[in-house]
């Protein structure tokens, strides 16, 4: 007998995810992606070897905050584990699933979500700051350091540089000055494994900017509030092909598709989306100079819009998933996890680890691959 669960999941919470009036409006300059809205199952797929004594299992969801352009209806499982579960990312209120085995024997689980997603575009033209604006007591904690991302020494000196450079006094000139820098001056490194690691103070004193979505949009994110201003990573998955650019986008078999984007805090405004990893990642699959015409465009449109092609699924650093687990302390938490008779699976390696992601597009009463 096939063990079942269900969440379900709260509506949109506008407190949650303040902004402007006007961010999302229905005037859309040409360099903005035109909204999507659609309906997608998001579901894992996981057979864990039957050997040893016991075997855990830590999937991560889609976000349950949801906002204007991501809205969560619920996940469900089945499967054969002793244990399982809708838990949250300790630490965070960000949902993630739990699973657990006792002796030997087959040891399979399928967790499908649905979610929806609009495309995401803050108006930035604009926005001006006023005095009177704060930034609120939750998004302060978006200004503190953490592990693979310290705000002082190297970090500090290289944010300064970049704002003085341009004698950038305001936030939003400020995140952008450091957005250009980002863009111009990292590279997409496709030797390194996974999304990267996310580690910017090696990065800096090595001079080698090169990495994936977790170190370039790190690198963001860390610079930004060297200089004073909340931003935060956001862990997801690409979950369709993409309306602008095909390499941004990954549809079926998605079980490699992981992909991190970063947002900064405008008092008085809100979260402004960004991802300048995206832009490096165009220029490299498209072998493309920085300057060409198509990368340009897409450098404009990622500085305050997202296409929401992808789900978050939480921004979590140096995540301990269980203190009893040979994981240890996890940079972030976006590719599932998994250990079996104490010794972890390669999360890296879908083939190895037996697991596979699938995203699929709902159309009306159907589904769209």
């Amino acid at each position: 007998m096939k063990r079942r669960d269900f969440i379900k999941l709260a509506g949109v919470s506008a407190a949650l995810f303040p902004v402007a009036p006007s961010a999302f409006g229905q005037e859309i300059s040409q360099l903005v992606i035109p909204p999507r809205r659609q309906t997608y199952r998001l579901t894992y797929q996981v057979d864990l070897p039957a050997e040893g004594k016991k075997a855990r299992l830590w999937l991560p969801l889609p976000d349950t905050n949801d906002t204007p352009h991501q809205f969560s209806q619920g996940s469900v499982w089945s499967g054969s584990a002793a244990i399982a579960r809708f838990d949250n990312v300790p630490g965070t209120t960000s949902p993630m699933f739990y699973a657990e085995w006792a002796g030997s024997g087959p040891r399979t689980v399928t967790v499908s979500s649905i979610v929806k997603t609009t495309d995401r575009i803050v108006d930035l033209s604009h926005y001006s700051e006023r005095a009177a604006d704060t930034i609120p007591a939750n998004v302060k904690r978006f200004l503190q350091p953490t592990k693979h991302i310290p705000l002082d020494g190297i970090v500090r000196k290289t944010a300064l540089s970049i704002v003085k450079d341009v004698n950038a006094q305001s936030p939003l000139e400020k995140t952008r000055a450091i957005y250009n820098w980002v863009v111009d001056n990292s590279y997409r490194d496709p030797a390194a494994r996974g999304c990267g690691r996310g580690d910017i103070k090696s990065m800096l004193e090595s001079g080698n900017l090169g990495g994936k979505c977790a170190d370039l949009n790190a690198l963001f994110v860390g610079l930004a509030r060297a200089v004073g201003v909340p931003a935060r990573d956001h862990y997801g998955i690409r979950i369709d092909e993409s309306a602008a650019h095909k390499p941004l986008g990954q549809s079926g078999d998605i079980s490699t598709a992981q992909h991190c984007r970063a947002e900064f805090y405008l008092a008085g405004l809100g979260w402004v989306p960004v991802d300048p990893a995206d832009v490096r990642q165009l220029a490299l699959d498209e072998n493309l100079a920085i300057a060409h015409p198509r990368v340009a465009e897409l450098r404009e449109k990622l500085f305050g819009s997202w296409e929401m092609n992808w789900v978050a699924f939480n921004h979590g650093r140096d995540i301990t998933l269980a203190r009893d687990s040979v994981l240890g302390q996890l940079s972030f938490f976006m590719y599932p996890q998994a250990e079996v008779s104490g010794h972890q699976q390669d999360s890296l390696e879908p083939a190895e680890f037996s697991y596979k992601i699938v995203s699929s597009r709902l159309v009306g009463t159907g589904v769209k691959f």
